[in-house]
């Protein structure tokens, strides 16, 4: 079995989140996250711990005389609104000293696990230069080692482009939902319109830029021969403090439109080096942005 994206203790703790939209599609369940307890027209699929402040009318009461331990009672609540989340797995999601593509698995695996526990349809989705092969993983939390081996078992290859993706998107998914894009962001071609185009297709934006430390400030100084992670070209530049100044300035201002397209359509926007902990940007920067609550 393939070796845990996430270990045990975080998943006991994610169990308290919901994945969290904003918009209200017709036809489907959304716009905020219902109750999904004991109710008729509901089929009862799993348990889940239960945490402050849950409804105790969905407790297992028979379960807890027999393990003295409290689980609430989860039930489908149909047709819900799709979510899916898009793993970067092109050549520049290698670098890093923690490869971000190793973090952006582990955040997939996370933000899948909180998705499975609350009974949503998680679909993950990787990318390059075009959409791979998908995983689609429903039904409660017993489905989450098949989508660990899943992401456990894509590999890095190929060159970003979200031009095609975006095409290649729409016309995979024609119905609406929640998209959240894990990335790095970089792309030779403007990623900001093929973003947009998502969003104008009515799908909900959630865009988690993921960087290493010395993807947005390079550590080095001197005559610097660079070759690019998915191209192969190479260039020959000084660096200096100086630019070093103007090359973080510009890459928080890329960061910085990413945001505003997210915002812009009623999206969230969340930034994350591979340098915090993935259990610190969850309960942090993801829980602050809306993303998950």
């Amino acid at each position: 079995m393939p070796e845990a994206l996430i270990d045990k203790t975080l998943l006991e703790k994610l169990e308290r989140l919901t994945v969290h939209w904003q918009k209200s599609l017709p036809g489907l369940v959304g716009g905020h996250n219902t109750s999904r307890f004991a109710g008729s027209g509901q089929e009862f699929l799993d348990h889940r711990h239960f945490h402050q402040g849950d409804d105790l009318r969905a407790v297992n009461w028979r379960a807890y005389l027999r393990l003295e331990k409290l689980f609430l009672k989860m039930f489908q609540l149909e047709p819900r609104i799709p979510v899916r989340v898009l793993v970067d797995v092109s050549r520049s999601m290698e670098t890093g000293a923690l490869p971000k593509f190793d973090y952006a698995r582990k955040l997939a695996a996370a933000l899948c696990y909180v998705g499975l526990v609350r009974l949503d349809s998680i679909c993950l989705q990787p990318f390059a230069n075009k959409l791979f092969d998908s995983f689609l993983a429903s039904g409660g939390r017993h489905r989450f080692q098949p989508a660990v081996n899943f992401l456990s078992g894509i590999t890095v290859g190929g060159k970003t482009d979200f031009l095609e993706i975006a095409r290649q998107f729409v016309t995979a998914y024609p119905q609406r939902g929640l998209a959240i894009i894990i990335s790095d962001f970089l792309d030779d071609s403007e990623c900001e319109k093929p973003i947009q185009y998502l969003a104008d297709f009515g799908h909900e934006l959630i865009l988690v830029q993921v960087w290493a430390d010395e993807d947005r400030e390079p550590p080095w100084e001197g005559e610097l021969d660079l070759e690019d992670a998915e191209t192969g070209m190479r260039a020959e530049l000084s660096f200096d403090s100086g630019a070093r100044s103007v090359y973080v300035a510009a890459f928080d201002t890329y960061s910085q439109n990413l945001r505003r397209v997210a915002l812009r359509n009623n999206g969230r926007y969340v930034g994350l080096s591979t340098s915090v902990p993935v259990e610190e940007a969850i309960f942090g920067p993801l829980v602050r942005s809306g993303a998950v609550q």
